[in-house]
């Protein structure tokens, strides 16, 4: 379980084939300290198990499923992660609920600056519009966002200025592919609603 709120941007090593999965080799300052083999990390929202950890660079393991439903393929040597450790029992939950299970890629549509912020707005899969709610909470690439604007297959977000700073969102182009989460409370309610359907 995570809560959205991004630790650090690392620093993408290598992502290579290695036996029959994909190794991704994340390059991190804060999260490895104390960090052990077997935790869950969040990259790019994507909750991820850690095998290997060397000094300052983390070792994951990713299934054709993952490559498939995310943007962590699209990775990179040098390009930057968002990265979350695993929420501890009693810790704050200064995000929202954030599983690290990516429900699909969107697509940024725009990414601009107004005024002395930046809006942003993606596109997705029509299936997930009644999960997405003004108001309402969204994770792109890890980032517990607020919804400012709700549509059947677009939703858009403000940002501010530290939300730039200490993630990747800042690095944005409309075309790129980002890793949705939509809300978990959001999806036990509509399946609750349908559960007869």
């Amino acid at each position: 379980m995570f809560t959205g709120i991004v630790e650090e941007t690392g620093d993408v090593v290598a992502l290579a084939g290695k036996g029959g999965a994909w190794r991704l080799r994340v390059r991190a300052r804060k999260i490895v300290k104390g960090l052990r083999l077997g935790e869950s990390v969040a990259v790019n929202g994507c909750c991820l198990t850690v095998v290997g950890k060397a000094w300052a660079v983390l070792e994951f393991d990713l299934l054709e499923e993952t490559l498939r439903r995310t943007n962590l393929g699209e990775l990179r040597a040098g390009a930057k992660v968002n990265l979350e450790a695993s929420m501890k029992a009693g810790g704050r939950y200064g995000g929202h609920f954030v599983s690290g299970h990516v429900d699909c890629a969107g697509v940024v549509k725009v990414f601009a600056r107004r005024g002395k912020n930046y809006y942003l707005r993606v596109g997705f899969l029509k299936k997930f519009g009644g999960l997405v709610v003004e108001k309402g909470s969204i994770t792109i690439d890890g980032v517990s966002l607020t919804v400012a604007e709700a549509g059947r297959a677009t939703l858009a977000v403000w940002l501010i200025p530290h939300t730039l700073a200490v993630t990747n969102l800042g690095r944005l182009k409309a075309g790129a592919r980002v890793n949705l989460e939509f809300d978990l409370l959001a999806k036990y309610l509509v399946k609750l609603a349908n559960k007869d359907a």
